[in-house]
């Protein structure tokens, strides 16, 4: 959340492949499991109080990051400045103090996870290969590594919430919870999704496509123990966004059943 974890960016932009994510996939969910199962439990009072002040920070954090994200030169940068945006939408659905919030947080937290880090070991796969995560570096990425290139997209448009793949369902959700708790937080909440679009297809764009480099040219595909992992992670994405109840039925509230209407 803005702005307590500015430092996020850089803890990623150091970490290797493997610690992007864990930090993405699995820590980053701690805050919000906490929220969940200490704040709203044990301290009702308080976090109603301050409900409204946490919503209010989250469409800032999901706005700002968005931006910042926007203006990156640095692959794993952008990822991880995009994260610190689609926590925006948990952190404000589950102090809407509604049901439709806390199960779309939850969705959120699960969705997030799996897209996140496909995005991070699509990157690392890029590293390893030419030892630089500037965007700048790459182009035509496609011609050389069509499976990565196919993971890459999966994940990306799971990132930009495309209606079919999981990202879609817990963003949405998030914003009509935001949207129904305050109008005006709710309107940035959506505005976050098309500066979302905007940053990562602008990615996929100058990393997959355009003129290949002599470098580029070289890449090896993915091998066995490199695209199994990644399309385990895309099969997920599309499998949740497809039958979103699958998580919602976990959750034992009827308020999955808003799925079907």
């Amino acid at each position: 959340m803005l702005p307590f974890h500015t430092w996020l960016p850089n803890a990623h932009v150091q970490a290797p492949t493997a610690g992007s994510v864990m930090l993405a996939g699995v820590l980053l969910k701690l805050g919000g499991y906490a929220m969940l199962r200490v704040s709203l439990p044990m301290f009702p009072g308080a976090t109603e109080s301050f409900a409204i002040y946490v919503v209010y920070l989250s469409g800032a954090a999901i706005i700002y990051a968005s931006f910042v994200a926007f203006k990156q030169t640095d692959m794993k940068k952008m990822i991880a400045y995009s994260s610190v945006a689609h926590m925006g939408y948990v952190t404000g659905g589950i102090f809407t103090l509604s049901e439709i919030g806390v199960n779309a947080a939850v969705f959120q937290m699960v969705s997030h996870g799996l897209i996140s880090s496909a995005l991070f070991l699509t990157v690392g796969f890029l590293y390893n290969r030419h030892h630089t995560k500037e965007i700048s570096k790459y182009g035509g990425v496609v011609e050389s590594m069509p499976l990565l290139s196919a993971g890459f997209m999966v994940a990306m448009l799971g990132s930009i919430g495309l209606p079919g793949l999981s990202g879609f369902i817990g963003e949405f959700l998030g914003i009509i919870s935001v949207f129904a708790y305050n109008k005006t937080v709710g309107v940035f909440c959506a505005f976050g999704v098309v500066l979302g679009a905007l940053y990562m297809l602008k990615l996929y764009k100058e990393v997959v496509f355009g003129c290949a480099g002599d470098e580029v040219k070289k890449f090896d595909d993915l091998k066995v123990e490199e695209y199994v992992p990644l399309f385990i992670l895309c099969f997920l994405i599309i499998f949740l966004g497809v039958f979103p109840n699958f998580i919602f039925s976990l959750l034992n509230t009827p308020v999955y059943n808003l799925i079907n209407i």
